[in-house]
């Protein structure tokens, strides 16, 4: 399947909700630690042997750490950038009239960007200053900050049910769950003994989330009664970076970490690891599964290259 070389190293992919054969790919200098980046939009050719093109790339002064498609607008995407900006594109527009809109409130970087699915016209932005924002794409500051979390939120995510509610995990240890009508956050997990990195709701049961963790873990939760977990997934190897549900089978969900491997995962079942691919050579921090194409999977990582394979193929086959 096919792959793409970007000039800087890989932090995050998004298939597009509109396209099935278009994703973004957010990237990042010398690792993200000091330097440019550059967010990709690239196609999909319906031959799988044929290579991957790019449609456009945006360059930004600083790393580029997260991308999310607008749910109501097929050509704008949403980038959490690493000096403390989101910044929106729209593709249908010429280069010079980009960025579209340029938010700066966040004090550090802003490690996550995710828009609203059901609503369709907000996304919220996750940041190391400790908070995570509410932003509407018209308005120009952003509708709330929530702060609570008292280290780095590495990762906020709406539930794909409810318009009004978002988890966000943080490197204090703790999944928080919020509703935007109530004045502070709704439930407090203390997930991990460990700093949480990244956390998906369930497509199919709007009560049950995961959390990924530096202690190497993925845990499932049901937030009705989450004294402890569903389930506890152990098989990788370092910190767990990236976690996603499938969006078109209910127990199923990949993830990607720093040693460098991509696993997907059936959380009912006793040996919860189904596939593993490590075809990645660096820390692998970017998945995703595509919404319009059932198992289609993508990935990116710090080796500077972006995955996109059908599960149960190897991604390096051409």
């Amino acid at each position: 399947m096919p792959v793409f070389k970007t000039p800087f190293n890989g932090y995050s992919v998004k298939f597009s909700p509109f396209y099935e054969n278009r994703i973004a790919v957010a990237t990042a200098q010398n690792f993200g630690i000091l330097g440019n980046g550059r967010l990709h939009v690239l196609e999909l050719s319906s031959n799988p042997t044929l290579p991957i093109t790019e449609l456009v790339a945006y360059d930004t002064a600083d790393g580029v750490y997260d991308v999310t498609w607008s749910e109501s607008h097929d050509s704008v995407v949403v980038a959490a950038v690493a000096d403390g900006s989101v910044k929106l594109y729209d593709l249908a527009l010429p280069p010079s009239s980009n960025p579209i809109r340029s938010f700066h409130e966040h004090t550090r970087e802003v490690h996550s960007a995710d828009y609203n699915p059901v609503r369709r016209d907000s996304f919220l932005s996750a940041s190391w200053d400790d908070t995570v924002k509410l932003w509407t794409v018209d308005r120009p500051t952003s509708v709330r900050t929530f702060k609570e979390h008292a280290y780095c939120v590495y990762s906020a995510v709406w539930n794909p049910r409810h318009a009004d509610v978002f988890a966000s995990a943080s490197g204090d240890c703790t999944l928080r769950i919020w509703d935007v009508r109530e004045p502070g956050s709704t439930m407090i997990l203390p997930a991990h003994d460990h700093e949480i990195l990244s956390c998906d709701w369930n497509k199919y049961d709007e009560c049950i989330i995961a959390t990924a963790s530096v202690d190497k873990s993925i845990k499932v939760w049901d937030v009705r009664s989450f004294r402890v977990p569903i389930s506890v997934l152990n098989g990788h190897g370092y910190a767990v970076r990236k976690l996603k549900f499938s969006p078109h089978v209910r127990n199923l969900m990949v993830s990607c970490s720093y040693d460098m491997s991509v696993c997907v995962w059936d959380f009912m079942l006793e040996d919860a690891l189904v596939s593993r691919y490590d075809h990645h050579t660096e820390f692998a921090v970017g998945v995703d599964m595509s919404v319009l194409v059932e198992g289609l999977i993508a990935s990116t990582g710090w080796d500077e290259l972006a995955y996109v394979w059908q599960h149960g193929t190897d991604p390096r086959a051409s």
